[in-house]
């Protein structure tokens, strides 16, 4: 894995599995407002009862910044993983109509948080896109 793979993976990794660490235990009412807010994204998540969806994003965030930090997971699939995470995000930031300006792109204040995880959805796309070095031993 080259240098620039590896910081890549390990930074967004590691702020993704400590994100995911701190929602294990997640209160109910606050799983409900994630939810509700996760659900403009992806529709089907507002099928989980709060209990479930908390789990469901723990161990989701969990399981993507674990894919990153693993060395031993292909950069392509921990890009992936990342990609499908971002993309879910940058999703409800699209569909939430108070999150932009009224061109339905630029973050309003109350999205500009979220918009910033648009650099998450490009490091995946880098992910994907890497080139494998191979070795040109004789």
């Amino acid at each position: 894995m080259s240098l620039s793979t590896a910081v890549l993976r390990a930074i967004p990794g590691a702020f993704i599995l400590n994100s995911g660490i701190g929602k294990l235990n997640l209160p109910a009412e606050m799983a409900e407002s994630l939810q509700g807010m996760g659900a403009k994204g992806v529709p089907p998540l507002a099928k989980m009862t709060p209990e479930q969806f908390g789990k469901f994003l723990s161990y989701g965030e969990i399981a993507v910044g674990a894919s990153l930090l693993l060395p031993f997971v292909p950069t392509k699939v921990a890009g992936a993983s990342l990609a499908a995470f971002s993309g879910a995000m940058m999703a409800m930031y699209l569909r939430t109509p108070e999150m932009t300006e009224s061109d339905g792109v630029r973050p309003s204040q109350a999205g500009t948080a979220l918009a910033k995880d648009s650099w998450l959805l490009a490091i995946g796309a880098a992910l994907i896109l890497a080139q494998g070095r191979k070795s040109t031993k004789s």
